[in-house]
């Protein structure tokens, strides 16, 4: 179930908010865990075993550090102990079959059996998300929760459990406790639900469809080429940050504050910038838990280079289990490096309009690497985008090209602060409160309209 569905917003949303507001308060951590294990439970109901031994797992795991507080040694082992079964868990489910692909290639191993293992939805998230409440309680950063309902809640709350964002423990902690639904902050939760369901089934979806046709016709020449590479950078943003805002909005919805996930990273001027912006509860995470534990900037230069190597080739291997995964990671791990020893001071220098094009740049080839997990259909597109070998718009990618047109500069635009400034600027005028109801009616209608009509509603990081 995905939250960009009829049968969601209008039948189990519906029902869950329904029964919600009418309970008592101590038991809306209750209905919340009940509800978050149905919603996981639809699609992969044997997947719910799992989910419950990683709730046990670590709740156990935050006791007994605490309980060993004082005794290094013990305390230090629960910890190891619990990321072992975590980062067990993670890497048989999702790197297993890699792993047996790469055994294969040995000559005296070619025979070895390749295990075809199904994908727990959201168990990168989830998993990452417990890890960092044992660490955290380690690290004496936050009490060990007591109370196994709410521990539950925190894992498994249905609004973030699939696609993030990445919500600390140390973060919620407070609202696990105690949290109140106010008009404004349900209005508040609407209107991100709302804007984020547009972003997905207005824009994303659109722009997955112009991306398949495009990338599979290798005589869309280099100009549908290029249109078609921008045009998954600006799916995979609205896909991500559509469904973030979403599950922000359905946090409001319960009382809860997620961080935001996405801030307009497509302005950035440098590919340190864009990583700001971009997903930021993952790279709050893997600074937090790894990067500075490694030892981050503090050691030199030479450290500085080996940890934020061994950070993003983390990064790419969180997103999945192939080699294109792995050269991404390394790719910006080199980018970055590059900038921080020694490009950044002379970019700052430059006008602000360059330093956009240079970022922009590279992060669009960044995209290609990312989706090609077949490494001679990604070298056959670099060649694609770089050469004319193609011609430079093909009959069929030509009727593509301008029939998404409008949408596409739509979506270019829409990836920009513009409309965030126009609403603030409106927000407390006069008309503001109907016009900015009216504008949220249309889209939820237009959105609607578009889930009805249309087949085509896939989420890209269901597979992360």
């Amino acid at each position: 179930m995905v939250f960009s569905s009829l049968l969601f917003m209008f039948v189990y949303l519906a029902g869950v908010l329904a029964i919600y507001y009418i309970l008592p308060k101590k038991l809306e951590n209750l209905c919340l865990f009940i509800a978050s294990i149905i919603f996981y439970g639809f699609g992969e109901p044997v997947y719910i075993v799992l989910m419950f031994v990683s709730i046990t797992v670590n709740y156990i795991s935050g006791l007994l550090i605490e309980r060993f507080r004082d005794k290094k040694g013990a305390k230090k082992t629960v910890l190891v102990f619990s990321v072992i079964i975590n980062l067990g868990m993670l890497g048989y489910f999702k790197y297993a079959g890699f792993a047996a692909e790469m055994i294969r290639k040995i000559p005296v191993f070619s025979s070895f059996a390749i295990p075809e293992i199904a994908l727990p939805i959201g168990i990168s998230f989830y998993t990452f998300q417990t890890m960092s409440y044992t660490i955290d309680v380690y690290r004496g950063n936050c009490n060990a929760q007591r109370n196994y309902i709410t521990f539950g809640t925190y894992v498994s709350l249905f609004p973030q459990l699939i696609a993030g964002p990445i919500v600390r423990y140390i973060d919620v902690e407070e609202q696990l406790k105690s949290r109140t639904v106010s008009l404004s902050l349900f209005e508040r939760g609407a209107k991100l639900f709302i804007l984020g369901l547009a972003k997905k089934v207005l824009i994303a979806n659109r722009m997955g469809l112009l991306w398949g046709e495009l990338k599979a016709d290798e005589y869309s020449g280099i100009i549908g080429s290029w249109v078609g590479i921008i045009a998954f950078s600006l799916q995979i943003y609205f896909d991500f940050s559509g469904y973030s805002d979403m599950a922000r909005g359905l946090g409001n919805f319960f009382g809860f504050e997620f961080i935001k996930n996405f801030d307009y990273p497509y302005v950035s001027k440098s590919a340190t910038e864009f990583w700001r912006r971009w997903h930021i509860s993952l790279g709050t995470w893997f600074r937090e838990y790894v990067y500075i534990p490694l030892g981050g900037n503090r050691k030199g230069k030479f450290r500085m280079v080996i940890n934020l190597a061994v950070t993003w080739l983390l990064t790419g291997l969180w997103h999945g289990a192939s080699w294109n995964f792995v050269l991404w990671g390394a790719y910006f791990a080199l980018l970055l490096i590059i900038e921080k020893l020694w490009l950044l001071k002379p970019l700052e220098r430059l006008p602000k309009v360059f330093r956009h094009i240079y970022a922009l740049f590279f992060i669009i080839m960044g995209w290609v690497i990312f989706d090609f997990t077949d490494m001679g259909q990604m070298g056959r597109f670099f060649v694609r985008l770089f050469t004319l070998n193609a011609g430079i718009l093909g009959d069929s990618a030509k009727y593509y090209v301008i029939s998404y047109l409008p949408l596409l500069i739509i979506a270019i635009f829409a990836s920009m602060p513009i409309i965030r400034k126009v609403y603030q600027k409106t927000e407390n005028t006069r008309f503001g409160f109907l016009l900015h109801g009216a504008a949220a009616l249309t889209v939820l209608v237009l959105s609607t309209a578009s889930l009805v009509s249309s087949s085509y509603n896939p989420f890209l990081y269901f597979r992360f």
